[in-house]
């Protein structure tokens, strides 16, 4: 699971070098909150995709090991949670980036 994280991370590290030139000052990055001025937010703020994504994996991870250590369907349980938040993450933070540069 850690090379899906890591393929993951250079995706959108990718992504971010190549758009970097072309990128606005501000992008909106709070879709869930009324259009306009308030979905709109720093372009360094991008950066907290990656790293909320992989603060999630962590968490998991120790969580997994912590409490449910040696239970099999705790185990694809947090896989595939782990594999829904690369695939998600990976996939709004490039969307993000292509839709405004």
């Amino acid at each position: 699971m850690i090379n899906f994280l890591i393929a993951g991370d250079i995706v959108m590290i990718t992504t971010f070098i190549m758009r970097l030139k072309t990128l606005p000052p501000q992008i909106p990055l709070f879709y869930s909150l009324t259009g306009g001025e308030s979905q709109l937010a720093d372009t360094w703020m991008i950066v907290l995709l990656p790293l909320l994504l992989n603060l999630i994996f962590i968490l998991n991870n120790y969580v997994y090991n912590k409490f449910f250590f040696g239970n099999f369907l705790a185990k694809k349980l947090f896989e595939y949670a782990d594999l829904f938040f690369i695939i998600g993450f990976t996939f709004v933070f490039v969307k993000i980036i292509f839709l405004i540069s």
